[in-house]
């Protein structure tokens, strides 16, 4: 509910071009940083059919980074350079991936709930970027083809969460929602102390050190005399 409210600034955000490259390049890296991490736990799995759709799934997610990556390339070559800015990320911030999840260590009840949470919030998001998308067709195809893998991998760890775990099912959910939320927290107190640091920082150069710079003792310019050296009596 709050991203649709937030939709007019989803629009802002997708509407001018090289963000909207940087932003699609940033993707390809999460979706390739996922495709890894499923790969892994492929790997791991002892479960024939865990890991079935689990190297599926991590197929999909290299296709992703490669879509991703091919249209925020082809955007940049069409566009003429311009300075970096900001991707507004904390508000149109795609898929997180496993978001620092570790897959070694993770049972397969505790990583099926955390992908079926990451992949339903990026089919949210992804169907609202569809939505305002309405000035660049072809970044909208690519958000197309995403969705409708998203849809499938968000269905499979919901079934396979209820196979592998079916009387603890709703706590895994619940524990995948709390760290989700602390992840959240993390990022955003993160983000306010980058940004108290940076005041403080200002303030200090502008407003501190300047008293310093005027009454410190200038010392004269060119080159001085040296001083003489005391006489040696010994051979330290």
């Amino acid at each position: 509910m709050l991203e649709r409210l937030l939709k007019p600034l989803h629009r802002w955000v997708w509407s001018d071009a090289h963000r909207r490259a940087r932003k699609l390049l940033t993707f390809a890296q999460t979706e390739a940083d996922g495709s890894r991490d499923i790969s892994r736990a492929a790997e791991l799995t002892r479960d024939p059919s865990l890991r079935r759709l689990y190297l599926r799934h991590a197929e999909d997610e290299s296709r992703h980074a490669r879509l991703f990556r091919d249209r925020g390339r082809a955007l940049l070559r069409s566009l003429p350079r311009s300075a970096a800015g900001g991707e507004a990320n904390w508000l149109s911030p795609g898929e997180r991936g496993l978001d620092g999840v570790g897959v070694e260590g993770e049972s397969a009840e505790t990583l099926l709930a955390f992908l079926h949470l990451s992949e339903k919030a990026a089919a949210r998001r992804f169907a609202l970027y569809l939505e305002v998308l309405d000035c660049d067709i072809d970044t909208r195809d690519v958000f197309a083809q995403v969705l409708s893998d998203e849809a499938f991998h968000m269905t499979y760890t919901r079934k396979q969460l209820a196979r592998v775990s079916p009387r603890k099912q709703g706590l895994r959910l619940w524990q995948a929602r709390a760290a989700r939320l602390w992840k959240a927290y993390l990022r955003a107190a993160s983000a306010l102390a980058s940004v108290i640091g940076h005041a403080v920082l200002l303030v200090q150069y502008f407003v501190l050190l300047p008293p310093f710079a005027l009454f410190a003792r200038r010392e004269p310019e060119g080159f001085q005399p040296a001083r003489p050296a005391p006489p040696l009596r010994g051979q330290y």
